[in-house]
């Protein structure tokens, strides 16, 4: 069974930068990272290969968000700067269950519970 925990979160004034961090256990292959507004649907961010060798980014935060792996902790990171306050949401990480790429949500069988990200104007 794989297990995916959140941490990082917390408030941040616009402009400035923060990095999240998703630790897995267990078995996890393309990893991901989305978020979710306040009455929106949940979002596509980035994902990361297993191999960590590619990665795609969603054209909202291209430029402003990285995503890396520690493969010997099976640990991605989210470091996100010039930060805005639209960027306000729950941040969840995700995983496939095979060597499979996707950007919807049902391409991602295990999620995270969530760490809040909340940016100040």
């Amino acid at each position: 069974q794989v297990q995916l925990v959140e941490s990082g979160g917390g408030l941040v004034q616009a402009g400035g930068s923060m990095r999240l961090s998703c630790q897995g256990s267990g078995r996890t292959y393309t990893m991901a990272w989305f978020r979710q507004a306040p009455g929106k649907d949940r979002q596509f961010l980035v994902y990361i290969t297993r191999s960590a060798t590619d990665s795609y980014y969603a054209d909202s935060v291209k430029g402003r968000f990285t995503i890396s792996k520690n493969n010997a902790k099976n640990t991605i990171y989210l470091q996100m700067s010039s930060l805005k306050p639209d960027d306000t949401a729950v941040y969840y990480c995700a995983s496939t269950s095979g060597y499979t790429l996707g950007t919807s949500e049902s391409s991602y069988t295990y999620w995270g519970q969530g760490t809040q990200v909340t940016v100040s104007s």
